[in-house]
């Protein structure tokens, strides 16, 4: 038996040649990886200074209000879970059902944020 590799001129990948196609071949070319690491590295740039405003609205908002100081840090802690989950989980190049989980999913944390508040709220409430 010979070998099907053999059979291909030197430099053509096999699964080309027999008509399979890779879907992510063009992840792999060198301008694509460039570019991905410097959307990755923009990406840390923007979580490192978002956790520098974390750590200076912190001292900045020990006047204020804790619910104010609360409503910032969950701003800027929403902000830097985006980045996270949109850049590296890869999130904004998926399909419409992950983006209807998330929806679902960002509903459902507001409801839970807001129980607290309208039990609070609630003249009649134990």
């Amino acid at each position: 038996m010979t070998d099907p590799a053999a059979a291909v001129e030197p430099g053509v990948d096999i699964h080309e040649h027999a008509g399979i196609g890779d879907p992510n071949a063009h992840h792999h070319s060198p301008e694509q990886i460039r570019k991905e690491m410097r959307v990755y590295l923009a990406v840390f740039a923007g979580l490192a200074v978002l956790t520098a405003v974390t750590v200076g609205a912190f001292f900045a908002l020990k006047t204020f209000p804790v619910r104010i100081a609360i409503m910032v840090a969950l701003v800027i802690a929403s902000i830097k879970g985006f980045l996270v989950a949109a850049f590296f989980m890869h999130l904004l190049s998926e399909k419409k059902v992950i983006y209807g989980v998330l929806i679902l999913t960002v509903i459902f944390f507001i409801f839970l944020m807001l129980l607290p508040v309208s039990h609070h709220a609630n003249p009649f409430g134990s």
